[in-house]
Order: structure tokens, then C-alpha cells, then sequence
């Protein structure tokens, strides 16, 4: 055990141990998940087989939801670190455990909490709102979460006389704006997967697939939101395919979605919008949420390591704005 903690220390998640023998890992996770009467909770941006594998899938409020209410002695979550945290804040006497420690997020890195401790200063009388992905730290300083399933409600919540300021994301934030009418103190911070789409291939890919609908994630860039026939959270967008009578879409999100969204109008087509950047699957991707695999899924199980801890303090702290947020939904 010891070599396993010295490895999590090195490389954030545990290596693959058991090289001589051949592993069924879906069937092991299966088992261990009966065996240690654990959940495991899943992102729609997970890899498809993870997302097979999980008690639940969902986006950020949907897993704030399942986390409060679960019963289970062990919290997998497979997804990134401000996930986790957030179960465990949710959950401060139950083991909380992530397959890899480095599954971070590029919006939550672009806000610290020192950082944003000293934005609020200048804006004094401001009420914070932060969407989810953020730190611990940084929920402990805040009023009230949300997320892009609930940010319009939240900020309708607010008294209209009441000033916000809104955190991280500027184009959630701008959306939000647009669509309430309010003028919010926007943190300068974006999501390097929501702001990888290529607008003249989103145009091109439109231009060869004319009846498809573009759809779109809040946290997208303005200009794309702008031509967007629907913009969404990913179980919005995944409610909206679902219900629309059309048969094609070009989904502007992380392309894991189309795996779940699929499965439920196996009948249309769906297309993921294009990436800036020429990679493999001509989508964009999150690599931090790629970091999980079922093998550190199945290693993680097992070991009941990596462990993520947050500070008792900063725990009863950030749990108030969570709490807030489940609330209002």
C-alpha cells in the first residue's frame, strides 16, 4: 500500500499493478462496485465506456443532485477534481475517491480564490455568484453556486436592486446577461474546450448538413451562441434533441455527449462541431476528463485511492452556496 500512496504522489492516480495477468475490468468494477456498496457518478464527457459502467450520468447539477442524496459508503466519481470536491462537500463523513488526481479543469484553474477574494474587494456590496467549476476555496468565499443548467434561475433569484458579481466564465456569464436583462461584474475566465470551436468549419460542416440545427453550450464563444438554434446546458441539449422533430444536429460541446445523446434518438443524426485544431477525432475534447480510463477507474476501486479531502472548514463553508443553489432548483 505504501508503493500505491508513493505513486498517487508522483503521478496523481495509481499505475496498473497487476501486469501478468489479464484483467476484465468491467466486470471487476462491477463486482467491487457490490462488494464495497459503492456509486459511481459519471460526466457526460467521460469516455463511452465509463459512462456505460456508472450508477449515474449526468451534467454538473444533475451530479450535485445524486451525490446529496446518495446512500452509498464509497463515492466514485468519474469526472474532475471540482466534481469530486463537490461530493465531498456534500458528503463530509463519506470516502470520496477520483481515478485520477489531475483530472483538473482549464475554467476552474482561471480563478483562485485569493485571486478572487481581491476582485471582490473592488466591488464591494456585490453578491457572488460561481458557477460549479471552481475550487473549494473559491465556493467557501462565495454566495450562491450554480450552473448552466440553473445560472439563468439563480441570477433571476437575485434582487433586482441587489449587484452580482459572476465567476468564472465570461461567456456563461454574458449569456446569462442576455438572457435576464441584468448587468453582472463578469470574471474574465473561459473554458479552453467551449472556446476551441472553429467558426468557418461550424459554417463549412453547416453549409454541406443544411436541415441540421446547430446546438450549443452556454459556456461557447458569443459569436457561436449567436447562430446557435438552441443553447444549453449538455442535459438540455440532450432533452432538446429528444424532443425536436428534427433528425440532424451539430452539437457544439465536448464531443462525450454524443455517446449518451445518441442513445437516446439512436435514429438522428448528430454531428459534433468542429475544433480549431486538426486532431483525431475533429471535435473538441476535454483532455482533463479523458484522463480517466477503466483502468484507474478499476485501480481506484480497489485501492479506494486516490482519496479527495477538503478542509473541514472550507467544507462548512463552500457547502452554504451548494446548498443555496440545490434550493432554488
Amino acid at each position: 500500500m505504501d508503493s500505491v500512496k508513493e505513486s498517487i504522489k508522483e503521478l496523481g492516480y495509481i499505475p496498473m499493478l497487476e501486469t501478468s495477468q489479464e484483467i476484465d475490468y468491467v466486470a471487476e468494477i462491477k463486482r467491487l462496485k457490490e462488494e464495497k456498496n459503492a456509486v459511481i457518478l459519471a460526466h457526460y464527457y467521460q469516455e463511452p465506456a465509463i459512462q456505460d459502467l456508472a450508477d449515474y450520468v449526468g451534467d454538473s447539477l444533475g451530479l450535485s443532485y445524486k451525490a446529496a442524496e446518495t446512500d452509498a459508503d464509497l463515492i466514485v466519481f468519474a469526472g474532475v477534481h471540482f466534481m469530486a470536491e463537490t461530493a465531498k462537500i456534500l458528503n463530509p463523513t463519506k470516502k470520496v475517491i477520483l481515478p485520477d488526481l489531475n483530472a483538473g479543469c482549464s475554467l476552474a484553474d482561471s480563478c483562485s480564490a485569493e485571486d478572487l477574494a481581491t476582485f471582490k474587494k473592488k466591488y464591494p456590496g456585490h453578491i457572488v455568484i460561481t458557477y460549479v467549476n471552481t475550487s473549494a476555496e473559491v465556493k467557501a468565499i462565495s454566495d450562491i453556486c450554480c450552473t448552466s443548467s440553473n445560472a439563468k434561475k439563480i441570477v433571476d433569484s437575485v434582487p433586482l436592486d441587489q449587484p452580482i458579481i459572476f465567476a468564472p466564465d465570461k461567456n456563461l456569464g454574458a449569456w446569462v446577461q442576455k438572457e435576464t436583462g441584468r448587468d453582472m461584474v463578469l470574471w474574465d475566465g473561459a473554458c479552453i474546450v467551449h472556446e476551441a470551436f472553429s467558426m468557418d468549419k461550424l459554417l463549412a460542416v453547416h453549409k454541406e448538413n443544411p436541415k441540421a440545427r446547430i446546438i450549443a453550450h452556454p459556456e461557447s464563444e458569443a459569436h457561436l451562441l449567436k447562430i446557435a438554434e438552441y443553447v444549453g446546458s449538455t442535459a438540455g441539449l440532450i432533452n432538446y434533441v429528444k424532443t425536436n422533430p428534427a433528425n440532424e444536429f451539430i452539437v457544439a460541446t465536448e464531443a462525450g455527449i454524443l455517446h449518451e445523446m445518441q442513445k437516446e434518438v439512436p435514429n438522428k443524426t448528430l454531428i459534433p462541431a468542429p475544433a480549431k485544431e486538426n486532431n483525431t477525432c475533429a471535435c473538441s475534447e476535454c483532455a482533463y476528463m479523458k484522463m480517466n480510463t477503466l483502468q484507474k477507474l478499476y485501480t481506484c476501486m480497489k485501492y479506494e485511492l486516490p482519496e479527495v479531502h477538503v478542509d473541514k472548514a472550507i467544507q462548512e463553508k463552500a457547502l452554504l452556496p451548494i446548498q443555496r443553489m440545490l434550493e432554488i432548483s
